[in-house]
């Protein structure tokens, strides 16, 4: 189950997220490539304790963080909300320079591929408690969902 400690892992996401373009074309969903690393950039601050935001509640989270965490299936298709405060067009960071952008997603992954496992939330606003292995697993699957909707 690949995650964001597996050195073949965060080699592969960061060279799929350099191939990322700003014409990249979008296999599905509303988000530009270039939205979606700032998405991704937001995602990365929240799960390193930089971006406050709110927390779903559900009671079917234990059973959606089981099944977008440890079920060998890619996530679905333009299907999945996120919470308002990384979501583009909402409450999102704006992008402004695409390579300037670009680079602060693949320094965010660096930092949080470095981070001590305290240094993650202790919180997910969909899933809920979070592990270190939870945050990793979540990376790599989120950076791979978000790479995977425009064709890299």
């Amino acid at each position: 189950m690949a995650r964001l400690l597996d050195e073949a892992a965060v080699t592969g996401v960061e060279a799929r997220v350099r191939q990322l373009r700003p014409d990249s074309a979008r296999q599905w969903g509303r988000m530009s490539p270039h939205q979606a690393i700032c998405h991704l950039s937001d995602s990365f601050k929240l799960a390193l304790n930089e971006r406050p935001v709110q927390a779903v509640r559900s009671p079917l989270r234990p059973l959606i963080k089981f099944i977008a965490l440890q079920m060998p299936l890619p996530w679905p298709r333009g299907r999945i909300r996120t919470v308002p405060e990384v979501e583009q067009g909402i409450g999102g960071t704006a992008p402004t320079d695409f390579e300037q952008d670009r680079g602060e997603l693949l320094a965010l992954v660096s930092r949080f591929c470095s981070a001590q496992p305290s240094q993650y939330c202790q919180t997910h606003p969909i899933f809920g408690a979070m592990s270190a292995r939870h945050w990793r697993r979540w990376a790599y699957l989120h950076l791979d969902h978000h790479l995977r909707q425009f064709g890299v």
